[in-house]
């Protein structure tokens, strides 16, 4: 069943009055894919009243004021995206389309679109709490380097004068936030939440200031560290950081969740589908990426310097059940106008479904060493066997024709998993790629490497050659999508003409997927892309900043002139 868009949809349910209202940057698709409505659904089956407002138009009141005022909060998230990468390529141009609007132009997300949504709110409506939420408020929650305006900018929370931040996946906090204020409780000290203090906790760590972060990179490359280094719900600290004569107060991350939970999360009463009311207004692009697809886990422990999922998902695997990815598969089945093609079948990364370390739980991932880098630690249990049943018993599933893993697959676990690994990659290329199958690799030079956390061209070597045997025992033509970044801090020209020259002559293809690096704030990559020092601080690194020649880094490897895309 659909969330509620309109008064008289809430009326249809019996409900006299909302207890929440989301407001939401993307369009209204009512899938697990779509944080929103899964927020909604889960506050939902907890008996907390919630609608959803999708895309307000920021110069009126008619749009926000559909809902009337919520009993408890107001949840706004600018959407899938950060407002910014959905709105400029990386080359600084405006992007045209927008894969989660109604008929595809982008012309309703707004800039900034928490603080533009936080601002229409506070405009029309008083008294209630504003709650920021998604990605957006996640990686902007402390002070970070902003690309678009090339500065330092403060907390998202002060900015857009809302109330709380819940960072990451936040269906815990979101419903320990509606049971306070519902309950007439205090809002402090809820895990996932950020908010503004006159006094900094007792026990908490103190962050440098925000004017320190601004004004000094060795103070802002400190500060990173002291957030990076507690974002583990194992052994995270509270944080504090003073921002003029106020601190943005942290609290630690929210526990994950069990199986179970997560299973319960998937299992909600989504119709798979964008609710009429915007239907009605165009095609949404994004549904022909997420029809018919399946999300088997949560989290990466890749540890990619420029990557926000490990940032807002976090750096823990949790897999949902082999029962519930199967009960979703036969719901999906059953549903009208099924084509028999599930399209994707995976997570952040495909392969990382049913294998993480053990002793993250209790003890929280390693300070001493990443999951895979340089290699895989010795006490991560690379073993596919879990996935390999998962395709098996999803493809047996009775009107499934053809499952696809269309999600990337890290291929240095596949090489490096000697129990299963092959047996992995003969079942995949079998009967799970449609044609591709999409890698990232995105360099070659081992100083880039190192500073991107991604492993070397031994690994990508060793997995072509299984790759190219699976498909000659399989009688197959299939082939190998390489995703390649240019212009990562650290990269110089000579890095890309030794790139080229290795595609060409190792990989034997012309890409077309290279993207040129955009500077996300609450990164690695980025921290590194504005102060120009590598993790750690012990060297000074180039960091390309100008537009033409991260273009000309980009065009070395395609040839093309033109917008970045990707």
């Amino acid at each position: 069943m659909f969330i509620p868009t309109t008064q008289t949809e809430a009326s249809d349910r019996g409900w006299d009055a909302l207890d929440v209202i989301i407001v939401s940057g993307d369009t209204y698709i009512d899938s697990p894919y779509n944080g929103a409505a899964m927020i909604g659904h889960w506050l939902i089956a907890n008996g907390i009243r919630t609608g959803i407002i999708c895309q307000p138009d920021p110069s009126s009141g008619a749009d926000i004021g559909r809902l009337g005022e919520p009993r408890l909060f107001w949840s706004v998230t600018a959407g899938c995206v950060d407002s910014m990468v959905a709105n400029h390529a990386p080359t600084g141009k405006f992007r045209r389309d927008d894969d989660f609007t109604p008929g595809g132009r982008n012309d309703r997300r707004p800039d900034r679109a928490c603080i533009a949504y936080s601002n229409l709110i506070k405009r029309h409506f008083r008294g209630k709490p504003v709650v920021l939420g998604g990605i957006e408020a996640s990686l902007r929650r402390t002070a970070h380097y902003d690309a678009w305006s090339d500065s330092v900018r403060r907390s998202i929370l002060f900015d857009a004068k809302a109330d709380l931040i819940t960072y990451g996946m936040a269906e815990f906090s979101n419903l320990e936030i509606a049971n306070r204020i519902r309950n007439g409780e205090d809002l402090c000290g809820i895990r996932g939440t950020c908010r503004i203090s006159k006094e900094p906790p007792g026990g908490y760590i103190g962050m440098p200031s925000f004017e320190r972060c601004r004004d000094e990179k060795d103070a802002f490359i400190s500060a990173f560290e002291i957030f990076s280094g507690n974002c583990d719900p194992a052994t995270a600290k509270g944080l504090f950081q003073l921002h003029g004569d106020r601190h943005l107060v942290q609290e630690p991350p929210a526990r994950l969740p069990t199986v179970q939970e997560l299973d319960s999360f998937y299992s909600l009463d989504y119709e798979d589908a964008v609710h009429p009311y915007y239907a009605a207004q165009g095609p949404v692009k994004a549904m022909d990426t997420i029809k018919n697809s399946i999300t088997t886990h949560r989290g990466c422990y890749g540890g990619c310097s420029f990557c926000a999922i490990g940032v807002h998902q976090g750096r823990a695997v949790v897999s949902r059940s082999e029962d519930s990815i199967v009960a979703e598969a036969v719901r999906m089945s059953s549903r009208k106008g099924f084509n028999g093609i599930i399209y994707d079948l995976g997570g952040p990364t495909a392969n990382m479904y049913g294998i993480d370390c053990a002793k993250k739980a209790t003890h929280g991932g390693c300070t001493e060493r990443s999951c895979l880098m340089p290699k895989p630690c010795p006490r991560l249990p690379l073993n596919h066997s879990r996935q390999i049943s998962l395709l098996r018993r999803v493809s047996a599933v009775p009107g499934v024709k053809k499952v696809f893993i269309a999600s990337g697959i890290r291929h240095d676990m596949v090489v490096y998993d000697r129990l299963h690994g092959r047996e992995y990659l003969d079942e995949v290329v079998r009967s799970h790629v449609s044609g591709q199958m999409k890698i990232a690799p995105e360099h070659t030079s081992s100083e880039v490497l190192d500073l991107m956390g991604k492993p070397g061209p031994d690994a990508l070597l060793d997995f072509k050659d299984m790759f190219e045997d699976s498909n000659s025992r399989a009688g197959k033509d299939q082939y190998l999508t390489y995703y390649l970044m240019a212009a990562h801090p650290g990269c110089r020209q000579r890095d890309m003409d030794e790139l080229k020259e290795f595609v060409h002559e190792e990989l034997q293809t012309n890409p077309e997927q290279v993207q040129i690096f955009t500077p996300t704030p609450s990164t690695a990559s980025t921290m590194m892309y504005y102060t120009r020092r590598n993790r750690g601080n012990t060297k000074d690194i180039v960091s390309e900043h100008s537009m033409q020649m991260k273009q000309k880094q980009k065009e070395t490897l395609t040839g093309k002139t033109g917008n970045d895309r990707r």
